[in-house]
């Protein structure tokens, strides 16, 4: 069974907040959300191509038809591979020459959806829907959308009507709520992930998924027993060992989010348990010099090389070399960071030290201005946010100099419509 979300959630807001371990997102099954669900989709548009009979002889619409399906197959495959931008005008391509499937409109929703251009997401989503009522795939992708646009009574409502098709695809309520993270609507998250469990009451991933988001809520005592059950139920699991970690974090036991992670990596190969790793063991206290630093920088250069396109493990990396005084390959992991996504305030902090250490005042001045900015930015979107997020932010942000913040954008670097 494969379908994921992006999993490590954003430092959630709890009085020990020190001891809180620094993600970026959370991630179940190791990809993004609009990533997995080409995967899932485009396996079955493979298959159904595959299945096609051969051209009996080459004629000029043979060669016209033959130059569609290498368009679609080239755009299949790059959206696959999770590279949008290069798959758009292969998909185009196959459209515009007269290609009208479902393979080619549906991934090229998912593209535009992937690059973050959403009005285009949708149109493309809507006829779609037209043409395809009883698709859940385009339900679970046109509601994703709308909660990434902010516009939650058409995303419910598209919900309801995939739920109607498919009460038990966990996926549907997995991939919204990731969707609802990444956005900062933790209620809303909060009732998908309830709907889930109305019908699938032991799945460890929406469990994980509502222990979250109580405790993003202030409702730790409630999310600590969700947490645990997540941990029982999917023992042996990624979101087994990362339910018992993001647990053991939250009441501050970093001796146990190290047996936690140390387990996890032996089983699976994971960016998010190796980065929680990583700095539980920096959070406790190992140093230069030390095998738990040794231990926590292998961690971390694995995560980077597993997922380079996750900013935490980044700039987790990133302070791991500054402290080592590897301030070149501290300024590369940072900046790295900085262009997967800007909006971390810990990327300026971490730069200006880097830059300040190899002498380059105007780069370290350049940081400290963008880092001022950010602030204000922030400090405008604490003040106009509707109360219950306005408390998450205030938790989420007063971290951001230890652990690291949401990525808003589910593809780095992408600026929302």
């Amino acid at each position: 069974m494969v379908f994921s979300l992006s999993i490590l959630y954003p430092c959630v807001r709890w009085p020990m907040r020190a001891a809180l371990i620094p993600c970026r997102r959370w991630r179940i099954y190791g990809e993004v959300a609009v990533l997995v669900l080409a995967s899932l989709v485009t396996d079955e548009l493979v298959e159904a191509q595959a299945a096609r009979p051969p051209v009996a002889r080459p004629s000029d619409t043979d060669s016209s038809d033959s130059q569609v399906a290498t368009d679609l197959q080239i755009g299949i495959t790059l959206t696959r591979e999770g590279r949008f931008r290069d798959a758009i005008p292969h998909l185009l391509a196959a459209k515009q020459q007269g290609d009208r499937s479902f393979a080619a409109e549906f991934d090229l929703a998912l593209c535009y959806a992937g690059t973050a251009q959403y009005r285009a997401a949708i149109e493309a989503l809507k006829e779609l829907e037209a043409k395809n009522p009883k698709n859940v795939n385009v339900y679970s992708l046109l509601s994703q959308v709308y909660v990434w646009r902010n516009r939650i009574p058409e995303a419910l409502a598209v919900l309801k009507k995939a739920v109607e098709l498919a009460p038990k695809n966990e996926k549907l309520y997995l991939l919204l709520d990731d969707a609802c993270m990444e956005r900062g609507q933790y209620t809303v998250g909060l009732d998908v992930a309830n709907l889930g469990l109305k019908s699938l009451p032991n799945s460890p991933g929406l469990l994980y998924q509502r222990g979250m988001f109580l405790t993003l809520l202030d409702q730790f005592d409630t999310g600590r027993l969700d947490l645990a059950r997540a941990a029982e139920l999917g023992h042996g699991s990624e979101v087994g060992f990362l339910a018992a970690a993001q647990k053991a974090s939250f009441e501050g036991n970093m001796p146990e989010v190290i047996r936690a992670t140390r387990d996890g990596t032996k089983k699976h190969e994971s960016e998010a348990l190796l980065t929680m790793l990583g700095v539980a063991l920096v959070r406790l206290g190992a140093s230069p010099g030390q095998a738990e630093f040794g231990e926590a920088q292998t961690a971390l250069e694995r995560a980077v090389r597993l997922r380079p396109d996750v900013a935490a493990s980044r700039i987790a990396l990133g302070k791991i070399y500054l402290v080592s005084a590897r301030t070149d390959d501290a300024i590369v992991q940072l900046e790295a960071a900085r262009q997967l996504d800007s909006s971390i305030a810990a990327i300026y902090s971490n730069l200006a030290r880097a830059y300040q250490q190899r002498g380059d005042q105007t780069k370290a001045q350049q940081m400290l201005s963008e880092l001022s900015s950010l602030n204000q930015e922030q400090a405008e979107t604490i003040r106009s946010a509707p109360g219950e997020r306005r408390s998450s932010y205030l938790g989420s942000r007063s971290g951001q100099s230890q652990p690291y913040p949401s990525s808003p954008s589910p593809v780095a670097g992408e600026k929302h419509e």
